[in-house]
């Protein structure tokens, strides 16, 4: 063992003697390890962010939501319009969902309806949901205070109704709130329970979420029966029907929302039931509407995998890119290792000269590549994760550096130095002492 510890201390003093080239031999190591730390905690932070997404979509939900067509009059119609009547999306379609289509676990409706809050003389913007409890079990929203809807309060629509945290927050400074009233809109509610904050991604409304601020959810039945039901057709609409008809300046958008439920969610017991149960309910749905597409089906686990898949790839070219910068940084190491071969011939054979084997002057040039190897990899890893560090900080993307992807980089800027070290050692070894003493 002294042997060997002669032959690693002797590998140190060479790459002492030659600072500036075992710096610039190592810089390869230093960026490779480095980009694979970085590659591998971006591609982790990825998944993260889509494993909490699927978290808070649910597990196999559907979405299913009404197409609202925007045409703004005077424009040149592209397309034929559709001559036949659709009911639109409706409490009926929802309970048809739920009774003929097998392998439904839970559904629920949901209408949304901006309007205002007002209490204690404030007045603040906000989103009605007409929910049902199953709303809460399918986007995994949990209640910090209060209780849920009773069977009593949905049949009946009595005014109730649970608030997001921050509106508690904001105009009674407390989510203790149970049996406080707010008004909304011209209508008043008795608070029954306090529904957690929930921060949403950028894909949010593509995913079928909606924001988790400023919210209050009611019974469905209350958003029918006391705010609004856009399948009822009443004198008000009517007069705007008419008014419009009469009107000769109709340069200003219309929407025409005829649409009683904003969403249905659906989910189905088994992730592989998801594609075939959306494609049974769109050619449901488009019979139940005579034949006009009006409805849109968002599957949004299928959208987070594909996500993923593209990420994934994405992590791949950029891992197969930072692995070849390692790989250029071991045919560096070689290439060096090569040309001191060379240069430190008459070492060589003064070594052997004075009793040194081949085995000797092997270990020694392999030392000197693995602790090169080794110095760069820590500088890399260091340098890992300041680079994680710094793509988190200003372009907002998330980094989760593992020890895994540490030790991955680390083993592999130490096998480059072994393998690649290896080839100017045994060049090394093979040198004639005689020679190698002759040589001027």
């Amino acid at each position: 063992m002294e042997r060997y510890y002669n032959d690693i201390s002797i590998a140190f003093e060479a790459i002492l003697a030659n600072k500036i080239k075992s710096i610039l031999t190592a810089l390869g190591i230093i960026f490779g390890v480095a980009a694979v730390i970085s590659m591998l905690a971006i591609g982790k932070g990825a998944q993260i962010e889509i494993l909490e997404q699927m978290k808070m979509v649910g597990v196999n939900n559907i979405i299913i939501q009404p197409v609202i067509e925007t045409q703004e009059a005077g424009a040149e119609e592209t397309l034929e319009p559709s001559t036949k009547y659709s009911p639109g999306l409706t409490i009926y379609d929802m309970e048809a969902i739920q009774n003929f289509i097998p392998s439904i676990k839970s559904i629920s409706p949901q209408i949304t309806k901006d309007t205002y809050v007002v209490q204690s003389g404030i007045r603040r913007s906000a989103k009605l949901h007409g929910v049902v409890p199953t709303f809460f079990e399918l986007f995994n929203i949990q209640l910090l205070t209060g209780s849920m809807f009773t069977n009593y309060q949905l049949e009946h629509g009595l005014p109730v109704c649970i608030v997001s945290e921050d509106m508690a927050l904001r105009f009674f400074s407390s989510v203790n709130v149970s049996g406080k009233q707010i008004k909304c809109g011209k209508v008043w509610l008795s608070i029954i329970g306090v529904s957690e904050k929930r921060t949403l991604g950028e894909n949010s409304g593509k995913l079928g979420l909606s924001s988790g601020q400023d919210v209050i959810y009611i019974p469905v039945q209350t958003m029918l029966l006391r705010f609004e039901n856009r399948a009822l057709i009443t004198s008000i609409d009517l007069q705007k029907k008419d008014n419009d008809n009469n009107s000769e300046s109709a340069a200003e958008t219309k929407k025409a929302n005829y649409h009683q439920l904003d969403k249905i969610i659906v989910q189905v017991d088994k992730t592989e039931h998801l594609q075939p149960i959306a494609e049974i309910i769109g050619r449901m749905l488009k019979r139940r509407h005579q034949e006009v597409i009006d409805v849109e089906i968002i599957v949004p686990e299928l959208l987070l995998k594909q996500q993923q898949r593209t990420k994934d790839i994405f992590n791949i070219v950029l891992g197969a890119i930072a692995g070849i910068s390692l790989l250029v940084g071991g045919i560096g190491i070689m290439n060096i290792m090569l040309a001191s071969v060379l240069e430190r011939i008459k070492e060589i054979g003064t070594r052997m000269a004075l009793g040194a084997t081949r085995k000797d002057i092997v270990l020694q040039f392999i030392a000197e590549s693995t602790i090169i190897s080794i110095s760069g990899g820590i500088v890399g890893i260091i340098l890992g994760f300041v680079l994680s560090a710094i793509v988190t900080r200003f372009s907002g993307i998330l980094t989760v550096i593992s020890a895994g992807s540490v030790l991955v980089a680390f083993g592999i800027s130490v096998s480059v130095g072994i393998i690649f070290g290896y080839m100017p050692a045994k060049r090394a070894a093979q040198q004639d002492p005689v020679v190698s003493l002759r040589s001027e």
